[in-house]
């Protein structure tokens, strides 16, 4: 019976011949993530439940990146938990301060990601690694402790959607504007509890670091999970990383699906998305004269090196606008360094920005850059509901990095062609 690359994988980990749209399964997982704010209640339940080992020392991976470094003594105290959890039970992967990175940035960059895995992980952006070929998605932080106790979780098989683009890209326009505009398109809830497969020959052309983008957001369309066919620059990225062994999975051609979408990417431009859903998409040319006070360019969907050079571009020789925070936030320690290396650190400091140490701070609104009342911020992060960014009479209006540097610069939501 022909399948996609998600029911196969999901078939092969419930020991199946196959996986249907509806079907309830029970699956082997290959890693289980979470986080400081996700793990401590995880935690809790696992010592309710009363066994006396996890399921698989090296499969789980604990990565404080949240409210680290701790912003407070209720965030110290979480991570702590984390840190003696992972001593008590010889964890492997716990990352201190000082190794650690945003958790989706940081897992496929030092090969934890492997094509055909499956991940879960008490964080909803764990969708993130459908780039690589892998099936994961967010679960609650209960699924995460009985993941740790037993190594198995329960899944509705998901319906399959394609979505297919095709044409040349316009200037300035990057993967974050891809998943922005689909999800303009198809709305907030538009793949609830489905597979997001994306393809075509654009898709063909995007690197890793693009798909970990798209793959990141497929949350934000309600999807289950988004997913990504194996190719050369799959097995090039993944050889850098030093995963050799894995299965080449490809949907077959005669798969079905509810529904199959079709873009044309030379009609999409760089894309704002408005408050307060990532779906109020707008073209940048439409945006108007909105001033912005913050411009925060980071975060798991886009602070890997590609997005840093992006905005050094942007930002070489220029200034941040006087009444513009431009917080800069690099997603994983090795980010940083190569940052170092390429002279991008420079260039960021020169212009007037503030550049953080890898953390998810400013994203949910925790710390390093939380809004006052009637704040407006760019954002290349995920989300921009009512309060995301802090006060609930702020405003975050979500943008591909290009244009989020182009705004700290001119004080207002702009593109790099308007500098």
């Amino acid at each position: 019976m022909a399948q996609t690359i998600t029911q196969k994988i999901l078939a092969k980990h419930a020991g199946l011949r196959s996986a249907e749209p509806g079907q309830l399964i029970n699956c082997k997982v290959d890693l289980v993530l979470g986080n400081d704010i996700t793990s401590p209640p995880a935690i809790k339940e696992f010592e309710r439940i009363g066994v006396s080992k996890v399921f698989d020392k090296k499969k789980i991976f604990l990565v404080p990146d949240h409210f680290a470094p701790a912003k407070d003594i209720k965030s110290a105290e979480q991570i702590k938990m984390m840190r003696e959890f992972a001593h008590k039970y010889g964890i492997v992967n716990f990352f201190e301060i000082g190794c650690m990175g945003i958790e989706h940035a940081l897992l496929p960059e030092m090969g934890a990601i492997k094509p055909g895995d499956l991940i879960i992980g008490a964080d909803s952006h764990t969708c993130t690694y459908g780039a690589l070929g892998a099936f994961s998605t967010g679960v609650g932080s209960t699924d995460m402790a009985a993941a740790m106790a037993t190594g198995e979780v329960w899944f509705k098989v998901p319906e399959q959607l394609k979505f297919v683009y095709t044409g040349k890209l316009q200037k300035w326009v990057e993967a974050k504007d891809l998943i922005l505009y689909t999800i303009g398109q198809i709305g907030v809830d538009g793949a609830r509890y489905m597979s997001m497969e994306f393809t075509g020959p654009v898709i063909d052309k995007l690197s890793i670091e693009s798909r970990l983008t798209m793959a990141n957001m497929a949350i934000e369309a309600g999807g289950k999970n988004g997913i990504f066919g194996i190719d050369a620059k799959t097995k090039q990225y993944l050889t850098k990383v030093h995963v050799t062994r894995y299965p080449l999975l490809y949907s077959d051609k005669d798969a079905e699906y509810k529904q199959i979408y079709d873009y044309d990417v030379a009609e999409i431009e760089p894309q704002v998305a408005y408050p307060h859903l990532p779906s109020n998409t707008h073209p940048v040319s439409k945006s108007g004269h909105i001033k912005i006070d913050q411009s925060v360019i980071g975060s798991c969907t886009n602070g890997r090196i590609e997005d840093m050079r992006v905005a050094a571009k942007i930002l070489k020789g220029k200034k941040v606008h006087p009444d513009v925070r431009l917080i800069i936030l690099p997603a994983t320690q090795n980010v940083e360094l190569q940052m170092i290396k390429e002279g991008l650190m420079e260039i960021f400091i020169k212009a007037g920005a503030s550049v953080s140490t890898p953390t998810c701070g400013p994203c949910l609104g925790g710390h390093m850059g939380v809004l006052a009342e009637g704040e407006k911020a760019i954002a290349t992060t995920n989300r921009n509901f009512v309060g995301r960014m802090g006060h609930p009479k702020s405003e975050v209006y979500l943008s591909n990095v290009a244009v989020a540097a182009a705004s700290a610069v001119a004080g207002r939501i702009a593109s790099p062609e308007d500098l």
